[in-house]
This record gives C-alpha cells, sequence and structure tokens, in this order.
C-alpha cells in the first residue's frame, strides 16, 4: 500500500524558511498527483499547494501564494514544499498527500479539497516564533 513520510519540520523565527520533504513508497510515484494540507490547532485542516503527476502544473493557497513552492523529484519519490518568509499564521502540522488518479490533472478546487486525496502522511510540525 501507498506510504508517505513527512520531515522537515521544526522551529523557526519569523521570516525564516524550511524545506519539508514527502517521501512515498508502495506506488509508481511519477504517475500521481500530490499535494500539501496543513492544520493548525483548533482549525481544520487546509489546502497548502499541489502538483500534477509531471510536475508541470502548480496550484497554491492564497495565503501562500508567492512564499511557498512545491516542486517534485519523481527519481527519488519525493515531493518538496519550500517554505520562504514564514510567519506565525504558518504554524501548523503538515501534510502531505497523494491523489491517486493516475496521470490525471485536475483544476485548482479540484485539489484544493480534502476528499481529492487518497493516502495521506502522517505529518510534521512547523512552528514559527515571532
Amino acid at each position: 500500500q501507498v506510504q508517505l513520510v513527512e520531515s522537515g519540520g521544526g522551529l523557526v523565527q519569523a521570516g525564516g524558511s524550511l524545506r519539508l520533504s514527502c517521501e512515498a513508497s508502495g506506488c509508481t510515484f511519477s504517475n500521481y498527483a500530490m499535494g500539501w494540507f496543513r492544520q493548525a490547532p483548533g482549525k481544520e485542516r487546509e489546502f497548502v499547494a499541489a502538483i500534477s503527476w509531471s510536475g508541470g502544473m502548480t496550484y497554491y493557497a492564497d495565503s501562500v501564494k508567492g512564499r511557498f513552492t512545491i516542486s517534485r523529484d519523481n527519481a527519488k519519490n519525493t515531493v518538496y514544499l519550500q517554505m520562504n518568509s514564514l510567519n506565525a499564521e504558518d504554524t501548523a502540522a503538515y501534510y502531505c498527500a497523494l491523489d491517486l488518479r493516475r496521470r490525471y490533472v485536475g483544476g485548482a478546487d479540484y485539489y484544493a479539497k480534502e476528499s481529492t486525496f487518497d493516502s495521506w502522511g502522517q505529518g510534521t510540525q512547523v512552528t514559527v516564533a515571532s
């Protein structure tokens, strides 16, 4: 079965950067779109970014556009989330997720929904100190 393992979270000062990684196993990673979501304490999980199976299309929540970059390395079965100019509102547990529709490219609304994604990682905590 598909397994997703996130890493790279931690404590960072406001204005700093972190890069999250998510390594997939149990599937042909290059066939599937990937997404990042986050959940802050007391809040619902929200969409952060997504990337198509080929890496040719990317999608971002308005709150992170221009600060975060999603990318993938299909040779390493890994998706990344580069996070710059972090602020306290970015504090959350970050989850990667995989859409099992093989080589399907949806639109922004499609990837913004949790229900689009079939497999989820355990999450990695990001804490931004102000």
